[in-house]
């Protein structure tokens, strides 16, 4: 992987799971990270866990919802390192799993405000850092497989991750030929919190179906396994590569 020293990473949703896991991985390519999510008491143990092991992290609370937030993320990462070289648009947001004749108007609105509204405000702000800063970057999203596939009663968040694809594409259109490559990562069943509460709704018997009978390498995927991915889209290694969709699934899409 590239050495990343001198350059500054900015993670959402990095109090647990993938986006903790992915600040790990830029610190151990020498990056300065910057951490943000809603819960301000694990960024900082984030944080005093990166720099007790050599690393440089800062963190600020975020809801990436709110545009005054994101502004704010962004800011505090400039005034902090004076760059932003990579960004990692990863916080989501489950929500309910109800049919569609009983899903709240409340409750899509905060899946949607979170994950596709929280995903453009995010875009908007670092792009424009990215920008003003004139020496590129690279933007990765995190979506999920079901940016591509629906199920019963996740509506609006199978809505959210669709429309982070049609984000992505048109950002990387308007933004590569400025030197800001942006790509989106659809990981599967992966062992973070969130897989945790869904299978705790699903019920284990269909959890463990669902992973033995569409994922060929038969096991979750582990939350370092899906930063890999996204640090190598970061990387030099992947300077040809923007637009596109990344799917560290283990092979859940390719059942039919």
């Amino acid at each position: 992987m590239s050495d990343m020293n001198g350059k500054v990473a900015l993670i959402t949703g990095a109090s647990s799971g993938i986006g903790r896991s992915t600040a790990l991985a830029f610190t151990a390519t020498g990056a300065q990270v910057v951490l943000a999510a809603r819960r301000e008491e694990e960024l900082a143990g984030l944080a005093a866990e990166i720099e007790a092991a050599g690393g440089e992290a800062t963190f600020v609370r975020t809801d990436v919802s709110v545009a005054a937030d994101v502004k704010k993320m962004v800011e505090h990462t400039i005034e902090t390192f004076g760059r932003l070289d990579f960004a990692i648009n990863n916080a989501g947001f489950e929500g309910e799993f109800q049919g569609i004749a009983e899903f709240s108007e409340e409750m899509w609105d905060r899946v949607l405000d979170i994950n596709l509204k929280g995903t453009f405000l995010c875009l908007k702000y670092e792009a424009a850092a990215m920008l003003e800063g004139g020496h590129g970057g690279a933007i990765v999203n995190v979506g999920s497989v079901n940016s591509f596939l629906g199920f019963g009663g996740g509506a609006a968040y199978t809505a959210s991750k669709h429309g982070q694809v049609g984000l992505t594409t048109s950002a990387s259109a308007e933004l590569a030929p400025q030197g800001i490559r942006v790509n989106i990562v659809c990981p599967g069943i992966t062992d973070t919190p969130m897989h945790h509460r869904a299978r705790a709704i699903i019920g284990d018997e269909a959890y463990e179906a669902l992973l033995q009978g569409r994922v060929h390498l038969k096991r979750k995927g582990l939350p370092e396994e899906i930063a890999n991915a996204i640090v190598w889209l970061c990387s030099d290694e992947a300077s040809y590569v923007t637009g596109t969709t990344l799917t560290p699934d283990g092979g859940f899409t390719m059942t039919i």
